[in-house]
């Protein structure tokens, strides 16, 4: 049997490749940034170019660092940065417009005038989700609109739209194969998840030729071969970030939970092969399966968690690096009664308030700068408490644990704070680069490289446990606190 699997691990700022052995070991891991573009206020672009060059450069990196031939790769998964979006041509892949980056803001007109236009409801019914410029619909339209004949050249078959993990496939194929995974595809807000094909209705409202979109498939299964490192390896695996990260963590049961702090955390529920509609502005969304069976996750996302904790890096001064806020936290006993609600964007799930701004409450003299710290760390498990309380609520699913990843995730404050909060144990894996894992998993069990779940949940090990230990009085008293706090923030919004 091939020594690795390549799991590919294209981000929103930086490209990594990491060589997976078959027990789940990092064998080998290269990482490069690329440049982030920003035209104009709350627009974000990259180079498409730069992403696959910056891509591929680390993938060879990553084999001669170990000096691994292709002949050692058994087989390639991908994963990616969900929503960006990228137009090119078909005969020369040349990108006719710089990708759209899914932070970026410029289409929220465009949304707008679908939510009074009533159009709103049916793309939550269809998609299972609630309609933002965050999503690649608007995008493609955008692009669409505005580049010189580019609507009717997609209408003739000269133009191919892909997220990043079609135009990585496309690449490493020389053009190949046009193909795309049931986890990208419903996050473009163009796929139906319960007909699992592309809506006619919403595509045609939206202006966007059927030819330029990908074909859809299961996240494991050999999508075509690269000969890019030299002999053929077959792709075997695609899913965007977060649904390879879910698959990493072994969550493949309904009730199964992971949550990534990262920037922002990224939390989702596995509910089975049934998808649950939210009344509550979480996101109904596809997982990855690894049968190739359409399989359904609810998905919170807080907007600013690790950024929370960057904002008093860089802005603030009050920490040299992101590690020493655990040592402030440690440094007192409490926050002396302060909060922080860190809405610097808005509010997102179960709020959902564009106009909310970050406030700081219950100040007191004796406040000192490990409180505001403090209280900076304690607003990432506020906001992931109030996530897995709303999916509770609409899954009818109860919280069993609390499968954790991403850079915050080390902060054993943090993690031991979660777990009181949320009254249930919080497991932190040895390996916390679990979307790279997930993409791994994804592409081996297509060739056999492992040969089962069973297989792959043996890899999956206990790095630490977090379990409860808060009496319910002050756990209650924190809440409550918190609740009042965010009321405070949507009060301000409201009074603008």
């Amino acid at each position: 049997m091939k020594k690795y699997i390549m799991a590919m691990d294209q981000g929103t700022t930086s490209c990594r490749t990491i060589l997976f052995d078959q027990s789940g070991n990092i064998c080998s891991m290269a990482q490069k940034e690329f440049p982030q573009y920003y035209p104009k206020p709350g627009w974000v672009e990259h180079d498409p170019m730069e992403i696959w060059a910056s891509q591929f450069s680390v993938s060879t990196e990553a084999m001669s660092k170990i000096r691994v031939s292709a002949e050692d790769i058994a087989a390639i998964g991908i994963t990616n940065q969900r929503e960006t979006s990228i137009i090119w041509e078909k005969e020369t892949g040349n990108p006719i417009h710089p990708a759209i980056v899914w932070q970026c803001r410029r289409t929220a007109d465009m949304v707008e005038e679908l939510r009074k236009s009533g159009f709103d409801k049916i793309i939550w019914e269809r998609t299972g989700l609630v309609p933002d410029a965050y999503f690649s619909g608007t995008k493609i339209k955008w692009i669409l609109d505005r580049a010189e004949g580019a609507r009717e050249r997609a209408k003739k078959g000269e133009l191919l739209f892909g997220t990043v993990d079609t135009w990585l496939i496309w690449n490493l194929t020389k053009g190949n194969v046009h193909v795309t995974d049931y986890t990208n595809a419903s996050r473009t807000m163009l796929y139906d998840i319960h007909k699992m094909q592309w809506d006619e209705e919403i595509l045609e409202k939206l202006e966007i030729p059927r030819q330029m979109l990908p074909q859809v498939e299961p996240s494991s299964k050999i999508y075509g071969h690269t000969e890019a490192f030299g002999c053929p390896i077959p792709i075997g695996g695609a899913a965007g970030d977060q649904q390879a990260a879910l698959f990493g963590q072994c969550c493949v049961q309904p009730g199964d939970v992971k949550n990534t702090y990262g920037t922002g955390c990224f939390l989702l529920m596995h509910t089975g092969n049934q998808p649950v509609a939210s009344r509550q502005g979480l996101l109904t969304t596809i997982c990855a399966d690894a049968k190739g069976k359409p399989a359904y996750a609810l998905e919170g996302s807080v907007f600013v968690a690790g950024a929370a904790i960057q904002w008093l890096r860089d802005e603030l001064g009050v920490i040299a690096n992101a590690s020493d806020s655990e040592v402030c936290c440690k440094e007192v006993e409490d926050t002396n009664g302060a909060y922080l609600v860190p809405a610097f964007t808005g509010m997102g799930a179960p709020y959902w308030n564009q106009d909310a701004r970050g406030i700081l409450v219950g100040l007191t003299r004796g406040v000192n700068k490990n409180h505001l710290v403090r209280a900076a760390v304690e607003s990432l498990a506020y906001q992931v408490c109030d996530l897995i309380r709303t999916m509770e609520q609409e899954s009818r699913i109860r919280l069993r644990e609390l499968k954790v990843d991403g850079g915050a995730s080390a902060n054993d404050f943090l993690m031991q704070f979660q777990a009181d909060l949320l009254e249930t144990q919080v497991v932190r894996p040895k390996c916390i680069e679990t979307t790279a894992l997930g993409a791994a998993y994804l592409a081996g069990l297509a060739v056999g490289y492992w040969k089962d779940m069973e297989e792959i949940r043996k890899n999956w090990a206990v790095q630490a446990a977090f379990r409860p230990k808060m009496e319910a009085h002050r756990r209650e008293s924190l809440i409550d606190g918190w609740n009042r706090a965010v009321k405070t923030a949507l009060h301000w919004a409201a009074e603008k």
